[in-house]
């Protein structure tokens, strides 16, 4: 049986230094807010090529509280509007919502990412920012996508959920545009023993009221300077973070090694490969996703030679039952093609040779029915 992410195995690794580092903030009597937080936000920041990261508890809090901040310091009213890749998670349309803008759901190019081509299409008087999606793992054409924000007076947001360490001509995801927000959940690249998240920025501004907005609305206690939440990264997670992060380049390392092998030895005709732009260091591989217009059979042919396979995702938000009102019949051919066809194989850091050719070996001797 080959799993399709063995987070047990993968935490193995480092099971002695998580457990010191849940020790370390056991003895320190310090759990919310504290040094291990503040280390891990310079470290990450610094790791990044950021000015700034802000602990927070997940990846839609980090997305939400940025256009919440822009919103209000910016004066958008209700119903301004924000584009976005329509084939994304859920969540990056949900942090729209959230404060009560309106998602603009654009086609994807033929990286699975936001296509700057289209963007001028979706362009309306009420636009006032983009949120770029790197998904599974690979750099968005962040060079014209910038462009085409600066031009219009747009702000960029980037959702790197899946794209930690993902780099263009050496910049990281994550440090293009006006902010960024990250997930450290358990099956990211970086990720926690549960929910956690963290927002990049170079704005000095900006950050200073997410630290503010993450903690009630506070920087001192009890005097609270405006209506804010309570997301706040816990100091056990910040630590299991801190102890992660020297590994994140060598797992990538790992995850593109793996990746290799899966694009030089899957042949079949009726499966079609993930492509790459740029160099090799602007796919991660949080994801490697093939397509079959039969890919539920694939997906049941590979089951039975013991490879564990998922899908990412199953339903485009625009088809959710929780944003039929907002969305209707809203036609988006392209993101319907890619969740009807689209298969995650199993890849992750410790993932040996012999294991990737195993499941190369299966999908090559699929014979559809």
């Amino acid at each position: 049986m080959i799993p399709f992410l063995p987070l047990q195995r993968i935490n193995a690794r480092q099971r002695e230094q998580l457990a010191a580092a849940a020790l370390r903030v056991l003895d320190s009597g310090w759990y919310v807010l504290g040094p291990e937080v503040r280390a891990f936000e310079a470290e990450f920041a610094a790791w990044n090529g950021s000015r700034h990261c802000i602990g927070v508890a997940n990846g839609l809090d980090a997305l939400t509280l940025v256009l919440h901040a822009w919103k209000t310091a910016c004066g958008w009213e209700d119903g301004d509007e924000v584009m976005v890749t329509a084939n994304t998670y859920i969540a990056s349309v949900l942090a729209i919502t959230a404060n009560r803008l309106r998602p603009v759901l654009v086609e994807p190019d033929a990286f699975y990412n936001l296509d700057p081509d289209a963007l001028g299409a979706a362009l309306t008087p009420r636009c006032r920012a983009v949120l770029v999606v790197h998904l599974y793992g690979q750099a968005a054409a962040m060079g014209p996508i910038t462009e085409f924000c600066g031009r219009h007076g747009l702000k960029l947001l980037e959702d790197c959920a899946q794209a930690h360490g993902a780099a263009l001509d050496g910049k990281k995801a994550g440090a293009f545009g006006d902010a960024a927000g990250f997930s450290f959940y358990p099956g990211k690249n970086l990720g926690a023993l549960g929910d956690a998240g963290a927002v990049t920025t170079d704005c000095d501004e900006l950050a200073d009221t997410l630290r503010a907005l993450r903690n009630y609305g506070s920087h001192v206690k009890y005097h609270n300077l405006m209506r804010g939440v309570n997301s706040r990264l816990d100091e056990i997670h910040a630590a299991f973070l801190r102890e992660k992060l020297p590994l994140v380049d060598a797992d990538n390392a790992e995850r593109r090694n793996i990746a290799r092998i899966y694009l030089e030895e899957i042949r079949h005709p009726l499966v079609s490969l993930p492509g790459v732009r740029g160099g090799p260091e602007s796919h991660v591989w949080h994801l490697f996703v093939i397509r079959s217009r039969m890919r539920d059979d694939l997906a049941r042919h590979l089951a039975a030679r013991g490879v564990e396979t998922m899908l990412h995702y199953p339903i485009p938000p625009h088809r959710q039952k929780c944003y039929m009102d907002e969305f209707g019949m809203l036609d988006l051919p392209e993101t319907e093609a890619i969740h009807r066809e689209v298969l995650s194989l199993p890849l992750w850091p410790g993932m040996t040779g012999e294991q990737a050719r195993e499941v190369v070996d299966a999908v090559n001797s699929w014979s559809p029915e």
